[in-house]
């Protein structure tokens, strides 16, 4: 279940709204001005949300490796912003 809560809200309420996550598995979306900011989620619910980004990056490790090809470090330095120049 996801329920909505402003940061401030969530203030005065920390320890209800952390008990409602950990011991009702419950999700909070919290707002900040009226807009989503942030999540409260369960250890449970972030071990899992980790274990999926892993799978996520292993099909793509698999897909890349599997296309084959090489890139110049100096053009993957570039890329990623690294370069000296």
């Amino acid at each position: 279940m996801t329920n909505q809560l402003s940061v401030t809200e969530l203030r005065q309420n920390f320890s209800d709204s952390l008990n409602r996550v950990s011991y009702a598995g419950e999700r909070l979306i919290l707002h900040r001005n009226g807009k989503p900011s942030a999540a409260l989620i369960s250890c449970e619910d972030l071990a899992l949300l980790e274990a999926l980004e892993d799978q996520l990056d292993i099909k793509a490790a698999l897909k890349a490796r599997k296309e084959g090809g090489r890139i110049k470090w100096t053009d993957l330095k570039k890329e990623l912003g690294l370069d000296d120049e």
